[in-house]
């Protein structure tokens, strides 16, 4: 018997997490709800679900701060629900380690879309060994990497960002391959998703020996992963 995909819902909307989560369970997931951002933390960190549908805006303890808890302790893929046209609540999202950002309204079909799109990419891929640049390593198939044989923690997309800029490494790759490969769907008009978690990998992973990022943007084309 298949184990049935477990997706957490947290928005104090009752109204609308009763639509998600039956049309949800009609798209085969199994799904849990919360109603505010304390109870959000406290069920994602608990270990049953495979991601979390975050809400930003809660009384209580909100989006953001729930996020920043979760990524404390856990990188289980989030999808952040945003206001319409509230850049700084999707750029501050991803800064913190969110893994997409769905803005509200929005349909149920979009955001299972999304979901899907996060659980490919958050998915062990065949066995196929390491991709070696420089310091920088990467497994794919344990999703696992390390920079000068160190650790390095990230997020499922930026992991799947990296491994694109890894397989080519030494040319530019632009932000539309980016966003199809690393983030699952087209690249869409003032979308700053790349940027943003470009510029996290590039915290995390350091620099080069001349103090130069192995991340280089392309002005006008895209980002290149430097061979050192």
């Amino acid at each position: 018997m298949t184990t049935k995909t477990s997706i957490l819902l947290v928005d104090d909307d009752t109204e609308l997490t009763g639509l998600l989560r039956e049309y949800l369970a009609q798209e085969g997931f199994a799904v849990g709800v919360a109603h505010n951002g304390e109870d959000g933390v406290r069920e994602a960190l608990a270990g049953a679900f495979d991601l979390v549908v975050l809400d930003v805006m809660m009384p209580g303890l909100n989006g953001i701060d729930a996020l920043r808890a979760i990524r404390e302790k856990s990188r289980i893929p989030v999808l952040m629900l945003t206001a319409r046209g509230d850049d700084v609540d999707r750029i501050v999202g991803l800064e913190l380690g969110a893994d997409d950002y769905v803005p509200k309204p929005c349909t149920p079909r979009e955001l299972v879309a999304r979901i899907r799109a996060i659980l490919r990419r958050s998915q062990p891929l065949a066995p196929g060994g390491s991709l070696i640049v420089g310091a920088l390593s990467l497994w794919p198939e344990r999703r696992q990497a390390t920079w000068h044989g160190e650790p390095v923690e990230l997020t499922g997309t930026e992991f799947n960002l990296l491994e694109v800029l890894a397989r080519h490494a030494g040319r530019v790759v632009s932000k539309a391959e980016l966003s199809e490969q690393g983030l699952g769907r087209p690249l869409a008009r003032f979308d700053r998703s790349i940027d943003v978690h470009m510029s996290s990998l590039r915290h995390k992973l350091g620099t080069l020996s001349d103090g130069r990022s192995c991340i280089q943007t392309v002005r006008g084309q895209g980002y290149q992963l430097i061979r050192e």
